[in-house]
């Protein structure tokens, strides 16, 4: 079986290694990677392969930066002559990024049956970026596999069938299980000279909070707030760092409590999580790692997709409200809360085998292909 595996930002990368290191082990398989670049420096790209034992991609479009349409548009260019060369049996999509959104059409239109992962995700915010992309790569898809029991309910409650519907858990969890027992060789405190448990950690680089001045400004209030009564890390974003340069901010933030540093390999960062009072985001990765590592997290969004960090009281979503964060961290820091025995929500760790043999199982019963409708199952009740 041919399979096309597209990535181009970060945390598709993360979400991918499981299930390129499991097809590199399947005789059965032959996988092809196609890199779009949408996230193509060393720091947002190439280290996440090394770090992770990544084999090279097979293709690399290298479309670099750009507006939303001309991005999605020079990938779409891209995977289509690319798809069109490896003719694979199925394009394995992970994730909501432009990346996927253009991998996905590119290949639906070519008559390759899509299969997403980590399918279902809902923040019901059609402000960002992400909530259209994955909503559009849903019902594009072929094959559904959902990270958690409320994304495969979200697709339920929008109609899709059940027979190409699969809950396989977080091929995330999946990765950060395989490294969680080499965090501690990362040298990421010593680098940037803090000490466990005596910091707070903050990441941001969501396009509704850096790319809105008054959001931005906001937030940095309260983080020039915080960082009188706890020392801040925080690892500035490049999309970031130039909106913060460009508004007059970054020089504020040079203070002696907020340690500024550039985006870190994926190693340093969960280092950073595990050692960390607690995190300040608005990544909907760092909210699952800050579960997995069971550290309280203030997400700095309104709404969130990964509702069950929510509903197990690990997060608390506090938009950018300057008052509200700087109020939050305090009782949390006070607090100093702990949390045991949550509830494994994400799986067991074995997504990524999962999503290969269910893939090999259709192709072997002829059942790998583009249907008529998607949602027939459904509709069949009406």
């Amino acid at each position: 079986m041919k399979l096309a595996l597209i990535v181009g930002a970060r945390p598709q990368i993360i979400k991918s290694a499981p299930i390129i290191h499991e097809a590199m082990k399947n005789p059965e398989i032959k996988l092809y990677i196609i890199h779009t670049g949408q996230h193509y420096d060393y720091v947002m790209s190439k280290i996440f392969f090394e770090e992770l034992s990544l084999p090279e991609p097979t293709v690399n479009l290298n479309v670099g930066s750009g507006s939303h349409a001309k991005q999605t548009a020079k990938i779409m260019i891209g995977v289509e002559k690319a798809i069109s060369r490896i003719k694979p049996d199925a394009v394995i999509i992970p994730g909501d990024a432009n990346s996927a959104l253009a991998g996905c059409l590119a290949s639906a239109k070519l008559l390759v049956p899509v299969c997403h992962v980590e399918s279902g995700l809902r923040s019901y915010d059609m402000t960002m970026p992400e909530e259209i992309n994955r909503r559009l790569i849903d019902h594009c898809s072929t094959i559904l596999f959902t990270p958690t029991k409320t994304a495969y309910e979200n697709l339920i409650m929008e109609g899709v069938g059940r027979d190409y519907l699969f809950l396989v858990g977080d091929t995330m969890y999946d990765e950060f299980l395989k490294l969680r027992g080499k965090v501690d060789k990362s040298e990421a405190l010593i680098k940037l000279n803090i000490n466990p448990n005596d910091y707070v950690l903050l990441t941001l680089h969501r396009q509704e909070n850096v790319d809105n001045t008054d959001k931005l400004r906001k937030i940095m209030k309260a983080i020039i707030q915080i960082s009188s009564i706890v020392k801040v890390v925080f690892p500035i974003h490049p999309r970031t760092y130039k909106k913060l340069r460009r508004i007059g901010l970054i020089n504020k933030l040079n203070r002696e409590n907020i340690v500024l540093t550039e985006p870190l390999g994926y190693l340093d960062m969960l280092k950073l999580e595990k050692e960390a009072r607690l995190i300040l985001t608005d990544s909907g990765g760092v909210q699952k790692e800050a579960y997995w590592f069971s550290k309280p997290c203030l997400t700095l969004r309104y709404n969130t997709e990964w509702i069950e960090t929510v509903n197990y009281g690990v997060n608390t979503l506090v938009g950018a409200e300057t008052e509200y964060i700087v109020s939050k961290t305090k009782n949390i820091l006070n607090l100093n809360l702990k949390y045991n025995n949550l509830p494994k929500v994400f799986g067991d760790g074995d997504a990524s085998s999962k999503i290969l043999n269910t893939l090999i199982d259709l192709h072997h019963s002829n059942r790998l292909k583009i249907r008529s409708l998607n949602m027939i199952a459904s509709r069949s009740k009406y």
